[in-house]
């Protein structure tokens, strides 16, 4: 219901669009230069961004992970932060930080003239920013394949009389392959199917993406151009799809598999280099993540576009706008709690019978559950949105169910893209826990219901609670999906934002970045109480 059920009618809709066997859509949607152009620079940012991504997270993984560098823990904690914080909230951070009406630039008197054209505003600026929202993901990937690197391996080249940096190029980035194979597919996914940092960089400038290409047909077209991009989205789709294949296609080529399973590597002393690399570290830190939310603070401070920050025009005034006078805004606040919180709990209720067949009663069909949980989040988001459009655009029939145009669509697609967040870290702590105790409840007269509920659920709840913790942290201030499905009462965080700053009320759309920014950096000081707990990963900002 959450994952084919959807693909399978947008993939009707393709066919039989309007319920009539008829290509008419498909050739409107591909004839068209707008579908090629944007589609041309899907690819140009999807790669761009993606080798960006994959150049600098593998490098910080390498500093991190390979030598004595201190102050490991915080500052993986800091460098995966922008990965947790919403794209559109990246793009307006950069956006406020380099812009002629920048407080920051105007504080340090480095402002531009007020009418000078932004350069993020560009296929630079947004191949830029792609690269800095998903280099934690590449690092964080090629991180965790490092951890399993065989000490002998390392060990025997560097008593052979290579040097450290012939090792790392023969044997350490070889026995990696896969991971950064596997980042780089899971990086390109993402960057194609971005939505918030081409909407607030590309729009302004006329340069299109195939998703914001759909946003400004449905916005200007509604439910008439469903047909149409649905193609799109599909194309979207065949796009991502062909990233994951060249990933397997690269991975398949060579046998990367290591037989022996010895101690993590010891690092590599850096001797009297290791002050300038960690001092780099922190530099890495500051620009990608300081220095961007630094500017979006202080213009949340300020009255109007252009004001300098003193201490005569500071003002809390767009916070109070924000939370208590705008009712739109209000609202999203409100929308995007119940959203979050209900996604994470049916995830958190979900996950664990679904990991508990995945893992432990293994049938042929089991791995068809877990493909199905695994695909609306493997897909670009606006794939999952046109598909939920076009499954509720009329009432479901037998039961009449009409939810097009009201918030529960929205959560309808959550639950679907974001179930699998809660599932991965289940099904890691099942694999962890010896299954005796409930095999003993099972032979004591337990029934499946009594041991998941006194036995499984107790065993992995950290873990479990944990992919709630991140569900509702990336459901919070969520665009893509609810950029296409909200309507006037159901609005989001994310849809207020892109509201404001397209509305140019940067200073309003500033504020409720910053307090989403602030929410999500609280989530995860308090998630790191119970980090002990867990099971090594589920925490992607733990060291």
């Amino acid at each position: 219901m959450l994952s084919i059920v959807p693909m399978f009618r947008l993939a009707f809709e393709i066919v039989m669009p309007q319920g009539s066997l008829s290509a008419a859509p498909t050739i409107a949607a591909l004839s068209g230069s707008a579908t090629w152009t944007a589609t041309l620079h899907s690819l140009q940012v999807g790669i761009g961004g993606t080798l960006l991504a994959v150049v600098l997270g593998t490098a910080v993984a390498l500093l991190v992970s390979l030598t004595d560098v201190r102050g490991r823990g915080p500052f993986v904690l800091f460098y995966v932060v922008p990965l947790l914080i919403a794209p559109q909230v990246t793009a307006l951070a950069w956006l406020q930080l380099f812009g002629p009406a920048s407080p920051f630039l105007k504080l340090i008197g480095m402002a531009p003239p007020l009418g000078t054209r932004n350069p993020l505003y560009s296929t630079g600026g947004i191949i830029a920013l792609l690269g800095v929202q998903y280099a934690p993901l590449v690092f964080l990937m090629v991180r965790a394949g490092l951890r399993k690197l065989p000490r002998e391996l390392v060990e025997a080249g560097l008593s052979s009389g290579a040097g450290r940096w012939t090792v790392v190029g023969t044997i350490i980035l070889p026995l990696m392959t896969p991971s950064i194979i596997g980042a780089t597919a899971l990086a390109f996914v993402s960057c194609v199917g971005n939505f918030g940092i081409p909407a607030f960089l590309g729009i302004p400038a006329g340069y299109l993406v195939l998703p914001t290409l759909i946003y400004q047909r449905l916005a200007s077209g509604g439910p008439a151009v469903l047909s149409e991009v649905a193609v799109l989205s599909m194309l979207i789709g065949l796009i991502a799809m062909a990233g994951i294949l060249a990933q397997d296609f690269a991975a398949r080529r060579r046998d990367y598999r290591i037989t022996s399973a010895s101690l993590t590597a010891a690092p590599f002393t850096l001797g009297k280099w290791r002050p300038l690399a960690e001092l780099l570290m922190w530099l890495v830190v500051i620009v990608v993540l300081v220095l961007p939310i630094l500017g979006l603070l202080l213009t949340s401070l300020v009255a109007a576009y252009g004001v300098p920050l003193t201490m005569k025009t500071v003002t809390l005034a767009n916070y109070e706008f924000v939370l208590f006078e705008h009712a739109a805004a209000r609202r999203a606040f409100f929308n995007s709690f119940g959203l979050s919180l209900a996604a994470a709990a049916f995830a958190v209720v979900i996950a664990v019978p679904l990991a508990y067949l995945i893992t432990w009663r293994k049938r042929w069909w089991t791995r068809f559950l877990n493909l199905s949980a695994e695909l609306p989040y493997a897909l670009p988001g606006v794939v999952l949105a046109i598909a939920s459009l076009l499954l509720f655009l009329k009432p479901l029939p037998v039961i009449g169910l009409h939810i097009y145009n009201t918030i529960w669509i929205i959560l309808y697609a959550y639950l679907a893209r974001f179930l699998v967040l809660a599932l991965r870290p289940t099904i890691s702590g099942l694999h962890q826990i010896d299954r005796s105790l409930e095999e003993a409840a099972q032979v004591a007269g337990a029934g499946l219901y009594r041991r998941l509920r006194t036995i499984v659920f107790p065993l992995v709840a950290p873990a479990t609670l944990a992919g709630g913790v991140l569900i509702f942290m990336t459901a919070f201030s969520e665009l893509t999906v609810s950029a296409l499905l909200w309507a006037s009462g159901s609005e989001t965080i994310g849809v207020v934002i892109f509201s404001f700053e397209q509305g140019g009320d940067s200073n309003y759309a500033a504020a409720v970045s910053t307090l989403t920014v602030l929410v999500t950096f609280v989530l995860m000081l308090f998630t790191n109480l119970f980090a002990r707990h867990l099971p090594s990963g589920v925490l992607p900002w733990r060291d």
